[in-house]
């Protein structure tokens, strides 16, 4: 399985109809050298339509090349896989188009790992910090909602969790009241995000909200956590739990 780090992406541009030296369509033979080879996965895409160098558009609306439509298969491996891999796949590829890119892998998870039940749990106590964040529901980050920004930028940071509260009423610095009734459906009501970590990853998430954050309010809180954690049982020494 793949972990946090520096990666490559590798595509590799086909027709479908490409054939492989005494076997069938070409793609189908990368991809069973691929699975073959141990690469941690591939994909095999079909795109609607498309052409090449030939400058022939190729399209499921023009029957005559309806059997020539392109294809794409990509995969991301460790930089030392790929490296291995690449003289093989260069004499593999007769027809088509490889292209290399330098990808970094943010995160992995493996769903085997994540259902795995937890046996035991302990107790855990610590100080920490609070941060909440207060702005508008219409306030917006390269367009999007900048509360659902915001969000999606924490979680990047691996902060260990946030909340969105959608206020009913309210009003801030510019003394404007913010409502939604029956009657009165506010666009721009108000939002408050909140999140706890530790006081370095706090730090770490008020720099990112605060480069982001256009007319709001940031509060920090001292803390303290208490957090139950599944654990698994000790390992013995002959590997068996």
């Amino acid at each position: 399985m793949l972990k946090k780090g520096p990666a490559k992406k590798v595509t590799i541009y086909l027709n479908e109809d490409t054939r492989a030296q005494h076997h069938g369509p070409l793609y189908q033979t990368v991809m069973e050298f691929l699975f073959n080879k141990g690469v941690s996965g591939a994909t095999l895409i079909r795109p609607h339509s498309g052409f090449g160098p030939h400058r022939r558009m190729r399209s499921p609306d023009t029957e005559a090349s309806m059997t020539e439509l392109p294809i794409r298969v990509e995969f991301i491996d460790t930089p030392e896989k790929v490296e291995r891999l690449m003289p093989l796949l260069y004499d593999l590829v007769t027809d088509g188009l490889i292209e290399v890119q330098d990808a970094v892998i943010v995160k992995a998870v493996s769903q085997d790992e994540a259902a795995e039940a937890p046996l035991a749990k302990h107790r855990e106590a610590r100080p920490a910090k609070m941060l909440r964040v207060f702005l508008g529901e219409a306030d917006q980050w390269e367009g999007e909602p900048l509360y659902d920004a915001i969000v999606k930028r924490l979680r990047m940071l691996e902060v260990a969790g946030a909340t969105v509260y959608r206020g009913i009423l309210g009003y801030g610095a510019k003394g404007r009241t913010h409502k939604e009734g029956f009657f009165h459906l506010s666009r721009d009501l108000p939002i408050m995000i909140s999140v706890v970590d530790s006081p370095e990853k706090i730090d770490e998430a008020i720099a990112a909200v605060e480069a982001m954050l256009g007319d709001g309010l940031i509060v920090i809180s001292e803390v303290e956590i208490i957090r139950l954690v599944h654990t698994l049982p000790p390992e013995a020494p002959d590997g068996s739990r």
